[in-house]
This record gives structure tokens, sequence and C-alpha cells, in this order.
């Protein structure tokens, strides 16, 4: 097990960038959960690992230890669920094939998402690029700041609410594999799983406790309870669980720059957490300042 001294609290461990949907760039994301207190942070792109070298780079300069992973999307019937890798082998085969897939088919969905808000608004897939940066997958937040850009909304809340929510009719569905196979992914990778806020607003969000406990049995390592989104009620089912398991339970921001309201290092993660995380890992090694 390493050493809880080689690394410092306090811990946020779900930072995004604008690798995927966040406004920042990594070693920015680094200075920002810096200069908000966080000394142990990791980068959680959706569906991809390509900031990891600047963000460890940022965070070896600044003292920091930096955790690599990844927040990979899955689904569970209708359930948009995500879960957190950390510390997984970012050239494993299958974890590549799948991540590979599921960015493919988002800019595809995004593409028709885009044509069908163009029937009724003035967007164009051309102000959608014009919002992305040349590593990021292109997804809903992007149309999202399009929106913003043409004038059409007045920032992304609005537009989830709005334009871009399901009820609307300019919704797609995109593709992303079960949260069983997304656990199996991962820790066959050699990283550790955890679900990222499990229980948000709306009985229809969460998962059935009986799927979450099949996905226990999966490998699956805890659960990020800590996180403005989840519900009271949903947190005290997941720390019954967590301690009938011994599972880890997370704390994080969730941070997107300008993107969310987020701020780094509102929810942290003990440094307990941590180490249990690093102990269990073996895909890829933290990286220590």
């Amino acid at each position: 097990m390493t050493d809880v001294q080689n690394f410092a609290g306090p811990a946020d461990l779900h930072m995004h960038s604008n690798h995927s949907d966040g406004t920042e760039s990594p070693a920015e994301v680094v200075r920002q959960a810096h200069a908000h207190g966080i000394r142990t942070l990791a980068l959680t792109d959706h569906d991809r690992t390509t900031g990891w070298g600047e963000a460890g780079e940022a965070a070896a300069s600044l003292g920091m230890t930096f955790l690599p992973g990844m927040e990979l999307s899955a689904k569970h019937h209708w359930r948009s669920v995500h879960v957190l890798g950390y510390l997984f082998d970012p050239e494993d085969a299958a974890l590549r094939a799948e991540t590979d897939r599921i960015r493919e088919d988002r800019v595809g969905r995004a593409e028709r998402i885009v044509r069908n808000i163009g029937r009724d608004y003035d967007l164009s897939w051309a102000d959608v690029l014009a919002q992305t940066t040349t590593d990021a997958t292109v997804g809903r937040p992007h149309i999202a700041d399009a929106l913003v850009a043409r004038g059409i909304v007045g920032d992304r809340a609005e537009a989830f609410d709005g334009i871009l929510h399901p009820r609307e009719g300019y919704y797609e569905p995109h593709y992303a594999p079960d949260p069983l196979t997304a656990v199996q992914l991962i820790t066959g990778a050699g990283g550790v799983a955890i679900i990222a806020h499990p229980v948000t607003a709306g009985r229809d969000r969460m998962m059935p406790v009986a799927f979450i406990e099949e996905l226990i049995a999966a490998g699956l390592g805890g659960f990020e309870i800590d996180h403005r989104e989840n519900t009271e009620q949903g947190k005290k089912m997941l720390h019954r669980l967590a301690d009938a398991h011994d599972l880890i339970v997370t704390g994080s921001s969730d941070y997107h720059g300008a993107g969310k309201p987020n701020r780094p290092g509102e929810n942290t993660t003990s440094t307990e957490m941590v180490a249990r995380i690093i102990a269990r890992a073996t895909g890829t090694p933290p990286r220590h300042a």
C-alpha cells in the first residue's frame, strides 16, 4: 500500500478540462484546484485520457499529486450512468476500443441534434465546432455553448433546461455500454471503478439497489457520495451499502470551469480513501510531485 504521507489532502477526484466538456485546459484546471486548496486531484474527462500529460506536469510543478482518471459513459435502460475510473492502463485494448466507439457515436449524435435544432433556430454545425478545442469530443455541452454564443439562450443551464431537454424534441440517443460492462472494462485495465453521483434527484434516475449490488459483485470499488447533485436520502442508502460491503467513498466537485457553478474542493475525498484507491489499482501509478 502506498504511504499516505506520499500525498496530501484535500483531494478532489472529479474534474473536467476542455478535452471533454470543461472550459479550461488541463493545466488551468490544476491551477484552479491548487488555488482552491486542493493538493491531490484527478482529471476525469469523459471517455478520454488525452489531458493526462499536461495535467500531470502542471500538478508536479505545483507540488501536487495527480491521479490519472476518466469518466466513462454508460447507460442502464434509459438512465445515464457515469463510471469514474482511476489509475487504469490507458493502453488497454478493450477499454480503448470502447471509448473510441463512444466518442465516435457522440459526434454523430451531436450532429443529429444540431440538425434538429437548426430546423427551428439559427444554429449550424460550424457554430458548435467553434466552441470546441482540437482534442475535445463534441457533445451537448458544446451545443449549449453555441446556443449561448448565438444569443439563443443565456447560459448552459438554460440550454439544458430548455432546448436540449428531451421534452423539447431535439434530443437524440447515443451509444454507451451498460454499467456492468463499464465496471468490468475499468477493473480489467487495472483501474478502480467508482460510480459518479449515483443518486441524483428523481427516483427514476437512481439505479435499483439490486443492480448496484450486481456491480459490487463485479468489482465496483465504491461510490461518489459527496456531490452536490446527490439527494440526502440517496446518500444514506449509499452509505449503508458502502458500510456493508467495505467500499470506497469519495467526494468531489465535478468541476467544469465556467461550464457549471461547481467549485474545486466544494466536496473532497479523505486521504484514507485516496490511499485505498491507490492500493487497489494496478494499471498506472499516481504521479507524485
